[in-house]
């Protein structure tokens, strides 16, 4: 080796240049492939996220559909076997059941009470019903 080889720095060697520009160059683009492969993996949690949300909110829009169908089912139950209307419970499902049914309730006008509250109490159940399963069915599409 001559003297003016080893007054050189390491970044004057032709060599050393190279290995840290390539270093450099090799970083940036695993930087880039990490930085994609986290926002691929941003995306997909985002979606999942967005997918388990509407499934919980269409399942209570179903839950809740069934629960009122429910009551309106037991109505109709109470009125058709002659429940007690002086029991606590029957008054209460009957109170309920009259505010669920909105304009239902009076759709058909048999003479018959009890053909009348199975009727039209029964309509508003599966109206419930129905239009909780299109509901439910909506908000899970936008998962």
């Amino acid at each position: 080796m001559s003297d003016t080889d080893d007054q050189r720095t390491p970044g004057d060697r032709p060599e050393a240049a190279a290995t840290p520009t390539g270093a450099r160059r090799t970083v940036a683009a695993e930087h880039r492939a990490e930085t994609k492969r986290d926002s691929k993996s941003t995306g997909a949690t985002v979606r999942s996220t967005l997918r388990n949300v509407t499934d919980l909110l269409a399942r209570v829009v179903m839950g809740v559909a069934t629960v009122i169908a429910f009551i309106l089912a037991l109505h109709i139950l109470f009125v058709v076997f002659q429940a007690n209307p002086a029991n606590a419970i029957v008054r209460t499902i009957d109170g309920w059941a009259l505010d669920l049914s909105f304009g239902l309730r009076d759709l058909f006008l048999p003479d018959d009470e009890r053909v009348r509250v199975l009727v039209n109490f029964g309509i508003a159940a599966v109206v419930y019903l129905v239009v909780g399963r299109i509901l439910a069915g909506l908000i899970r599409r936008i998962g």
